[in-house]
């Protein structure tokens, strides 16, 4: 814990650069320096207090493979990356959090009542209030704080701006008042908790744990509640492409129950095989089942089931090419990953508003330039928002100038894998 000049000294001096370097890159660390001291001086305007400060980070997250499974406890291959959540935070001795967002109101959560408040169901306090609830109800300590928060992670791109300021509470909490024992699979636990119960949205699992955990994991989520997580050791930075998500500018207003419609199909036609969700049955016995099963639920609820079973066989075959250093058969599968969830799982695009087709047109473009030579793909929930691309390091002004001459300046974002989830970053 420092006091507000010190800890401003100590990012100037150098002190915390090993860590800023890991998060962000050698290219990154001074405009980072900048961006962490002017936050600290926001902190201290905003609350008047100068002492007992810490710095904290929790990632956005990319999903690789794996679209639309782990909410019917599928695979996934997802990475952290370098976009983050950053906050300013001290202890206080109120039993409040109060929580100053840049350009949003002053969120005051009283820890005295955790319940569900119906009034804050969809806004960022109920996410706070949330993962208190959660680490009290599994016996954690919990406590006050002050925390100014600033974001550089992109609403609406798929890589999970609320997942990451979930997860950057959780850190807060862990450090300030856990000494850091909470795991990052525990806290992506919380988080999603958070989200489900007090903010009222249905996701799965893979948000939170990408953002937690860090770097490049395959996950299993069979065992819902003790998911087989593995390091996937790879380095991106020496494939000799970027990772370049596009952000088409889509309006995710009106679209909870397109993106609801998607596990709730699915679990439907699990119920009418006697399951709960898809993973505890089999591919065979939904097509044995086909008839049936369109007849009662629709087309549409079984093609998405089948894209589920399918797209579990791609996140294996996307996990063993990484393994062997085969990149262009990673990159081939992750153009069938991206053609399945077009065809078949039909999250590109929202029926409700079929004149708006940013994510299609983007992978119109993508694949006119990075045909055979790298990939793209619908990123995150999908329906509005950004596509994923890997592109050859020397197409990538070609591929940038050409995106967004169409989407507009500063619309397509070079991300890197980092390799640790939340953090305290003045540890």
């Amino acid at each position: 814990m420092y006091k507000s000049e010190e800890l401003k000294r100590k990012l100037q001096e150098g002190a915390f650069n090993d860590t800023l370097k890991m998060l962000y890159g050698e290219s990154a660390l001074y405009s980072q320096i900048t961006r962490y001291s002017e936050a600290v001086d926001s902190f201290t305007e905003i609350f008047g207090v100068t002492e007992g400060l810490d710095l904290f980070s929790a990632p956005g997250r990319t999903e690789i493979g794996g679209n639309h499974t782990d909410h019917n406890f599928g695979k996934v291959l997802a990475g952290s990356v370098n976009m983050d959540i950053i906050a300013v935070a001290a202890k206080n001795d109120s039993n409040v959090i109060r929580l100053k967002s840049q350009g949003f109101d002053m969120s005051e959560i009283y820890l005295g009542d955790l319940s569900v408040h119906e009034d804050d169901i969809g806004h960022s306090p109920s996410l706070i209030r949330g993962v208190a609830a959660k680490f009290r109800e599994e016996g954690y300590e919990i406590g006050g704080f002050d925390a100014y928060t600033t974001s550089n992670v992109l609403k609406g791109s798929g890589i999970s701006s609320s997942a990451a300021f979930e997860l950057l509470v959780c850190t807060v909490l862990n450090e300030l008042y856990n000494g850091g024992r909470v795991s990052p699979v525990d806290q992506a636990k919380y988080a999603q908790y958070a989200e489900n119960v007090h903010f009222g949205k249905p996701c799965g699992l893979l948000d939170q744990m990408a953002a937690s955990v860090g770097g490049i994991i395959a996950i299993d989520f069979k065992d819902n509640s003790n998911p087989v997580i593995e390091k996937v050791d790879f380095n991106f930075a020496d494939s000799g492409y970027a990772l370049c998500i596009v952000d088409t500018g889509g309006n995710h207003a009106d679209l909870t129950d397109e993106y609801a419609a998607i596990p709730t199909e699915m679990k439907a036609v699990a119920r009418e095989l006697g399951c709960t969700v898809l993973r505890e049955t089999t591919e065979e016995e939904v097509l044995k089942n086909a008839a049936a099963i369109r007849e009662k639920l629709g087309d549409r609820a079984l093609i998405r089931s089948l894209h589920f079973f399918e797209e579990n066989k791609r996140v294996d075959k996307e996990v063993e090419a990484l393994d062997k250093g085969d990149f262009r058969g990673f990159l081939d599968t992750v153009i069938s990953s991206g053609d399945s969830s077009f065809k078949y799982l039909q999250n590109v695009f929202a029926c409700v508003n079929p004149a708006e087709q940013g994510i299609s047109l983007a992978l119109c473009l993508a694949e006119s330039i990075l045909k055979g030579k790298g990939a793209w793909r619908v990123h995150g929930g999908g329906f509005a928002g950004t596509t994923q691309n890997f592109v050859p390091l020397d197409m990538l002004d070609e591929f940038v100038e050409k995106l967004e001459s169409v989407f507009g300046e500063g619309k397509c974002h070079k991300l890197f894998i980092r390799p640790v989830g939340g953090i305290m970053v003045s540890k």
